[in-house]
């Protein structure tokens, strides 16, 4: 009976949305105990297998670090990532401010205009003037979330020929969150909703501590299944059963949760000298209930080859075994399978699930390379 009470109250959320979704946050320094701005990036796609490379300064521009997808053999179009001078970007795809004809070929140029951005930009405004400057249509629909070495940040609300820009600083809580709509677009347009519900209701009492950290962003935020239809988390109290993937901010095509962690806000130019060296780009490749976290810092020796794409066909080792656990999450590989989530490979009471130890490993390497850091 409890199974079926599980299944029944999920399928009461409504139908299944095939748009591809991502969740993403930008966090003020003030509510970051150690005094750094948060870019958080939950990725859905169905591009599942990625990767993290190092890109060197060249005379395209700066040098930067990035998430793309492993097929993408040149890094054309990255996804999420910070720059030498401590310039960081993401995205999330939008569906209530195209308001043109633009054919779907010509469309989703995201990564190609945060490929450019890392390689020239260096302030939140350097990225206003990069959007200026595109040719129209830019072939994009999305909302670029964006942070600098001085601690701004914004969200650019941005279709084919315009975009609202939505600073951090007017904010009165001291953070933004974005899913798959834009909050000046058409009204109750778009997707994400519930996900941007499930966040918030994490996040704000979290802002009123000032405790929101990285760890905090990818071990709770990424890996729960809360529902704030149902207002309880749908994973809790059920040990053998299943639940419905929908609505949750972790979803069957997410394949990434990254948090890039600035440095404390500098104006200074000796300290904007050394802001990327700053940067940490906390990295959980594959499905991020599953999924091992690493540091990433800046340079060619800053990315871990678990992340790098020199697994055959492009892929990561971090993201290829994360995949594999996730089969065990979604055991049913065969019609409607990837919709049913077996909830005894996430938690039991043999403390064996993956929500049950991999969470404690990652704050382990969360723990370690602070105290590193702290010595260095």
């Amino acid at each position: 009976m409890k199974k079926q009470l599980a299944i029944l109250i999920c399928f009461a959320s409504g139908f299944f949305s095939t748009a591809f979704a991502c969740t993403s946050a930008i966090i003020g320094a003030e509510l970051n105990p150690y005094g750094r701005p948060l870019l958080w990036k939950h990725r859905d796609t169905s591009s599942i297998d990625n990767k993290v490379e190092y890109v060197a300064p060249g005379p395209e521009g700066y040098g930067y670090t990035g998430l793309f997808n492993a097929s993408d053999s040149r890094l054309s179009e990255c996804w999420t990532g910070f720059n030498t001078e401590g310039f960081a970007i993401m995205n999330t795809a939008s569906y209530n401010i195209k308001d043109d004809n633009v054919p779907e070929k010509d469309m989703d140029k995201e990564g190609f205009v945060m490929t450019k951005a890392l390689r020239c930009c260096v302030t939140v405004d350097d990225f206003a003037r990069l959007l200026d400057s595109l040719p129209r249509p830019m072939g994009v629909e999305a909302n670029f979330g964006v942070i600098d070495a001085t601690g701004s940040g914004a969200y650019f609300e941005t279709n084919n020929n315009s975009y609202i820009r939505v600073n951090l600083e007017d904010s009165p809580d001291h953070m933004l969150v974005r899913t798959n709509y834009s909050h000046y677009g058409r009204p109750d347009e778009g997707y994400g909703f519930v996900r941007e519900a499930n966040a918030l209701h994490f996040l704000r009492p979290a802002a009123e501590k000032k405790e929101i950290t990285p760890e905090f962003l990818t071990e709770k935020l990424s890996r729960t299944f809360y529902h704030s239809m149902f207002e309880r988390d749908m994973a809790e109290g059920v040990d053998d059963g299943w639940i419905i993937d929908q609505d949750f901010i972790p979803r069957f095509k997410s394949c990434a949760t990254i948090v890039i962690e600035g440095c404390k806000p500098s104006t200074d130019e000796a300290g904007m000298k050394k802001a990327g060296k700053e940067y940490v780009m906390w990295t959980g490749l594959g499905y991020p209930p599953c999924a091992d976290i690493y540091p990433v810092t800046e340079g060619p020796q800053g990315v871990h080859p678990d992340l790098r794409g020199i697994q055959p066909d492009g892929h990561s080792k971090a993201s290829d075994i994360s995949k594999r656990r996730r089969d065990e999450v979604f055991p049913k590989h065969y019609g409607n399978g990837d919709k049913y989530i077996r909830l005894s490979r996430l938690r039991n009471p043999e403390g064996t699930g993956y929500l049950q130890t991999i969470p404690a490993q990652n704050l382990e390497v969360y723990r370690k390379f602070r105290c590193l850091d702290s010595a260095d």
